[in-house]
């Protein structure tokens, strides 16, 4: 089975050269840039020049941007892969042979926090349910990290404990999905949990599966880190549109109270925390204000 990675990139030029650099045994590559102001798609036309390139007008969000390289791939597997993250040696001929087993449909690797391998980003999940999130934003999640049923969600280091894999799981991160695509992102969710939702329609077609065996570095959140509170106010809204899809809106405004909730039990820690010099009370006032979504197109 030959294979496509798709890229979207948005303003980390120097990453993105990295991931590039990384990609020397797939059979394709495609990037799409969304509006980036750093040049990067001047970089990729310069130093990358097999690379298929897309350029947006603006930015068009991670679903909608990567649809646009599904469109443009050639081949019947497809890799997702964030513009922040990079491959080892071997990682995507990892995922190729674990596509090519019988049942399976969709796969991920294990990502790490570089340099250091044993730093491992949670990217394996269970379903997203409203007690998920009610751990979440409550800190249980936090507080009981090994517990199956107080941190319910991430899964990535429970599995690990339990041996090499690969795992069959709910749900692999958008960072780093390889999938026969047979789906496609639903295009109301611009950014977040549109990986959730893909996965979600994957699994009517077949297995998902954890491959720890297939390693890739990720600088998390490198794109969005400047601007964090909006970073976790499109989360929350990823969130409730997940729940307004699948489940109706009742079960969205329960994850909005939520979320809601969550932000201003943290402006009040933060706050608490402001008066010995430490805290951030403006961004979770930010997020605790932010404006309500509107109802999703579509």
């Amino acid at each position: 089975m030959r294979l496509s990675v798709v890229i979207v990139s948005y303003n980390t030029r120097e990453l993105l050269e990295r991931c590039l650099a990384s990609l020397d045994e797939a059979d394709e590559v495609i990037v799409v840039d969304n509006a980036s102001g750093d040049a990067s798609a001047d970089m990729v036309e310069a130093e990358f020049p097999t690379v298929k390139l897309i350029r947006n007008p603006e930015n068009r969000g991670f679903g909608r941007a990567n649809n646009q390289g599904l469109r443009a791939a050639s081949h019947e597997a497809v890799l997702l892969l964030n513009c922040d993250a990079y491959a080892t040696p071997g990682a995507v001929a990892t995922l190729q042979a674990a596509l090519d087993e019988t049942g399976v449909i969709a796969c991920g690797g294990l990502l790490f926090t570089p340099p250091h391998e044993p730093n491992v980003q949670p990217s394996a999940c269970s379903a997203l349910t409203l007690w998920a999130v009610f751990c979440e934003q409550s800190g249980l999640e936090k507080a009981f990290p090994g517990s199956p049923w107080l941190s319910p969600y991430w899964q990535s280091r429970r599995l690990l404990a339990q041996g090499s894999g690969p795992f069959e799981v709910e749900q692999v991160m958008g960072a780093c999905l390889a999938f026969r695509p047979v789906e496609r992102f639903d295009e109301r969710y611009f950014l977040y949990c549109e990986d959730t939702d893909l996965c979600r329609r994957l699994r009517r077609h077949g297995k998902i599966l954890y491959v720890p065996q297939a390693k890739f570095g990720h600088e998390l959140g490198a794109s969005s880190s400047a601007d964090r509170w909006r970073s976790v106010a499109r989360y929350n809204r990823g969130k409730e549109l997940y729940f307004r899809i699948h489940s109706g809106p009742v079960a969205q405004v329960a994850c909005l109270v939520l979320n809601r909730t969550g932000a201003l039990l943290r402006l009040l820690a933060h706050s608490a925390m402001a008066a010995i010099g430490r805290g951030n009370p403006g961004l979770w006032w930010q997020v605790l204000t932010a404006p309500l979504p509107g109802p999703p197109e579509g």
